[in-house]
């Protein structure tokens, strides 16, 4: 993902918050197989697992980071799926311990994409102080997203894979029912209907190795043109443009905070 200095969200508590609240994921390989397409992507929930204990504001950036210290993705893919198919042929795999009853790797790197439910088309029109001056403007799109990449291990027959599937299903249901308003937890389903679906799906654990983030809210615009923007979001009306503009309004503000700590930093 290209990613301007300006639109980079680079920090991880927040692009660990972003995951959280925008957990439905773009699961892409790029696998070369005999029979099925080299890229596929599944959408698919995660649950991320993090160490919250660590302080990533005294971290050094240009320190890499140990390995799982940005944290893990767990999530299930359909049996039947494609994609599937290919992350389960023996032939992907660098490692199948426990003598194919553990979780296998797949050589290649992953990638998931998480993208925010928000996101618009930003008209030439609400630029207020260039439109009128030069006139040299042009339409753009406003999004936010968090890109992940990582090895995948692949839970797909045995007891380890069941242990691992029971654990995901009732951890994803867990934190997202109570955000429907419901209570339903998977023991409330017969057991042995469960274990037949668990059956039809297969397992995947992925080790972040580096998680980056574009929020691309109109930050590169000068002062009447960003305030353009706000106030086009704020007349567009309804609940995307109430929270488009909150959107604007708040990554603004994360743009001046920014300046001003970097002049405070010239002085010292």
């Amino acid at each position: 993902m290209y990613i301007r200095p300006v639109h980079a969200e680079l920090s991880i508590p927040a692009l660990h918050a972003f995951i959280r609240e925008n957990p439905l994921g773009l699961f892409t390989t790029a696998i070369k197989h005999s029979t099925h397409a080299t890229i596929q992507t599944t959408h698919i929930p995660f649950v991320l697992d993090s160490d919250d204990s660590i302080n990533w504001d005294k971290q050094d950036p240009t320190t890499p980071t140990a390995p799982g210290s940005l944290g893990t993705l767990r999530g299930h893919i359909a049996r039947a799926n494609p994609q599937t198919k290919v992350i389960c042929d023996p032939a992907s795999h660098t490692s199948n311990s426990g003598g194919g009853e553990g979780p296998s790797e797949l050589e290649e790197e992953v990638l998931i994409l998480f993208n925010a439910p928000a996101h618009s088309y930003v008209s030439p029109r609400y630029y207020k102080e260039t439109k009128p001056d030069t006139g040299k403007v042009v339409p753009t799109w406003n999004y936010s997203a968090v890109q992940v990449y990582g090895r995948a291990k692949i839970f797909d027959k045995g007891p380890v894979a069941s242990q691992f599937l029971l654990k995901q299903v009732n951890d994803l249901t867990n934190i997202n029912e109570p955000k429907s308003g419901g209570s339903w937890k998977v023991s409330d389903a017969p057991e042995k209907y469960v274990d037949l679906l668990k059956k039809g799906i297969v397992g995947i654990e992925i080790t972040i190795d580096r998680v980056e983030g574009r929020y691309k809210m109109s930050q590169e615009m000068k002062g009447g043109d960003w305030s353009g923007v706000v106030e086009g979001f704020k007349e567009m009306g309804g609940e995307l443009g109430k929270e488009m503009a909150g959107r604007v309004e708040e990554e603004g503000k994360k743009r001046d905070d920014r300046a001003e700590a970097a002049k405070v930093d010239s002085r010292l």
